[in-house]
């Protein structure tokens, strides 16, 4: 299975309220754990070891809120200004 490079993520504005919403109450320890843990249950689900070598080289290379060669963008808080 190919690393997906198109958004395939059903309601995205909805899931990233979510994904807020469920570390409102953490201070910066329990959110890094929490996004740690969520990561490994993702990645148990996708379960092919290339396509996981696949996205770490790609979330390493976009380093910031600016496009990847892969045309992706990390996720960026409202009102936040792309490409900065």
């Amino acid at each position: 299975m190919p690393l997906l490079h198109e958004p395939n993520i059903a309601d995205p504005d909805g899931f990233y309220e979510s994904l807020i919403e469920h570390q409102r109450d953490l201070d910066d320890t329990q959110a890094r754990e929490f996004q740690a843990r969520l990561l490994l249950i993702l990645a148990n689900q996708v379960g092919d070891r290339q396509v996981l070598d696949q996205a770490l080289r790609l979330a390493r290379d976009a380093g910031g809120p600016r496009t990847s060669s892969a045309g992706l963008r990390p996720a960026v808080g409202p009102g936040a200004q792309p490409g900065r």
